[in-house]
């Protein structure tokens, strides 16, 4: 009697199951649906470890110490005892390995030139994608035809 009792709880689970599985297998307008069937994750499954995204790169700290500057005459016109008008463009080197430099950034370095009649002249360039160099020449008046110009970095700001 015991094992008879099973098999119609057994008979009853088991059409329970069938009936709900049934009962919602077709839509309201009568055509079958689809049903996604959910598969588990084992302790057999292999896992594959979330990838780290790579460092951002570092580039070292610019200043006036990395760079040497000197002046190429572009033009020089002189008025006897009067001095010369000359202009003047600033020639930059970097003196570590130009992949060591941002190639985002923006340097702006700002120099300053000694020998104008005036007092010294100040002026920036900037350097862009490692290599590009932006500037504007400088005129420079010098009292007499015999003053020497001379150059120096004063501050490198990278943006």
């Amino acid at each position: 009697m015991i094992g008879s009792a099973a098999a119609v709880i057994a008979a009853i689970v088991t059409t329970g199951i069938v009936v709900g599985a049934t009962k919602g297998s077709t839509n309201d307008d009568g055509k079958p649906s689809t049903t996604a069937a959910a598969s588990s994750v084992t302790d057999d499954d292999p896992v594959s470890p979330f990838a780290e995204p790579d460092p951002a790169p570092t580039y070292p700290q610019v200043n006036a110490d990395s760079f040497s500057i000197d002046l190429r005459t572009t033009q020089r016109q002189c008025f006897g005892s009067a001095g010369c008008n000359v202009t003047v463009e600033p020639e930059l080197t970097y003196l570590g390995s130009s992949s060591d430099l941002d190639p985002d950034a923006v340097y702006e370095i700002t120099y300053e030139i000694h020998g104008d009649e005036s007092g010294p002249v100040i002026q920036t360039a900037e350097l862009t994608n490692q290599t590009s160099l932006s500037y504007r020449p400088s005129l420079i008046s010098t009292a007499t035809a015999s003053t020497e110009l001379s150059v120096e970095i004063t501050n490198v700001q990278g943006e």
